[in-house]
């Protein structure tokens, strides 16, 4: 059998019969797990003394803790309430009347009433979230008796709230004041619920439980995220990940998908796209990667692209490829994921001083360009 991209644990099939799977990472557990805490921009509180000794080396265990403490932090002064609409049948006037309700439903009775109204409940997105996680990992073979007691007693603790159902879109929530001290739970709640879906020609499988994680994924989000602000710290403008607003044809049928453009002011006031990402999370660098930041180059109007993996020797000379009015330089750079987590960081550093100094001083555009 071969891993590929995935790694992380599944159980196959059920009772005597059923197969445990783990997927150990190449890279240490600590590193995912300090790539998973600044991916998509989720920039947990993440250090590597928040994981213990004893689970460091077993990526369940360890999401687990990671979880664990974070769910604890958010849940210290109790479960988050907010207002949540509600319709229903009564035999008393509470909020609202809903008059077109009442008629289609019951014309000419006074008598039980169509009304709309707002509860305050703990039954918010946030908790749903907390607890569809929480539940999530209990639920998995492999989690230590300690966490495991910790998990069900922050299931407990969000008793009345509705956890998201297998198969059923991750619940949606937006940070703002009330819950900014929920927010690394949130976030790696929603990692572990999107780790944790299983389908096969495009049905839910329900034999298979677990929890897997893309490593490709994991790897283009970290760097979309990490590049992409080290970017704007140096020269400023706008780090968008993974945009999709750009098309390879003038139909908008093709979607182009780098995974980090930069944008700075030009002189006509508006943002145009100046530096162009795509991170490969493999070894060396293949034909079909050169051919796609060729793309992009020549649809941004860009004379550089830059190609960050995750394996592999950079390339000292950029390769250079004649195209139509000039040529176009792809750049490739290597970020090592063996090096200590405290170290990254700084790698991440490099790179992004790397690709602003390789920038042309006033790249030329090329028919088909777009802002």
């Amino acid at each position: 059998m071969r891993a590929r991209r995935t790694v992380g644990a599944v159980r196959l099939g059920r009772g005597n019969g059923a197969v445990m799977l783990r997927i150990a990472p190449k890279i240490a557990i600590d590193r995912l797990l300090y790539l998973l805490s600044h991916a998509q921009g989720r920039r947990l509180r993440w250090q590597s003394h928040s994981i213990d000794a004893s689970v460091r080396h077993e990526l369940l265990p360890a999401i687990a803790t990671f979880f664990v403490r974070a769910a604890e932090r958010a849940l210290r002064t109790g479960p988050l309430f907010g207002y949540t609409g509600r319709e229903e049948t009564a035999m008393m006037l509470r909020g609202r009347f809903r008059a077109a309700a009442q008629f289609r439903r019951r014309p000419g009775l006074a008598l039980p009433l169509e009304i709309a109204y707002e509860e305050h409940t703990p039954d918010i997105p946030e908790n749903q979230l907390l607890r569809g996680a929480a539940r999530r990992l209990a639920r998995l073979t492999g989690i230590q008796p300690g966490p495991r007691a910790q998990l069900r007693r922050i299931d407990a603790q969000l008793e009345g709230v509705a956890a998201p159902l297998p198969g059923v879109a991750v619940p949606s929530w937006v940070p703002n004041r009330l819950n900014r001290h929920y927010v690394d739970a949130l976030r790696l709640a929603e990692i572990i619920l999107r780790g944790s879906s299983f389908e096969y020609e495009g049905q839910r499988h329900a034999g298979v439980d677990g929890l897997l994680f893309n490593m490709e994924k994991i790897f283009e989000d970290f760097i979309a995220s990490s590049l992409g602000a080290a970017i704007e710290r140096h020269i400023g403008g706008s780090s968008q990940s993974h945009p999709r607003t750009h098309h390879l044809d003038d139909a908008g049928e093709h979607v182009l998908l780098p995974d980090l453009v930069h944008r700075l002011s030009a002189a006509d006031g508006r943002l145009h796209p100046v530096i162009v990402v795509d991170a490969k999370y493999q070894q060396g660098v293949r034909r079909e990667n050169l051919y796609q930041m060729l793309a992009y180059c020549t649809c941004f109007g860009l004379a550089e692209g830059h190609l960050v993996s995750a394996s592999g020797e950079a390339d000292s000379d950029p390769l250079r490829v004649a195209v139509p009015g000039g040529a176009i330089m792809l750049h490739r750079h290597v970020l090592d994921l063996s090096q200590p987590s405290s170290e990254l960081s700084a790698s991440v550093d490099g790179i992004a001083r790397s690709i602003i100094a390789a920038r042309s001083s006033a790249p030329r555009p090329r028919a088909g360009a777009v802002a």
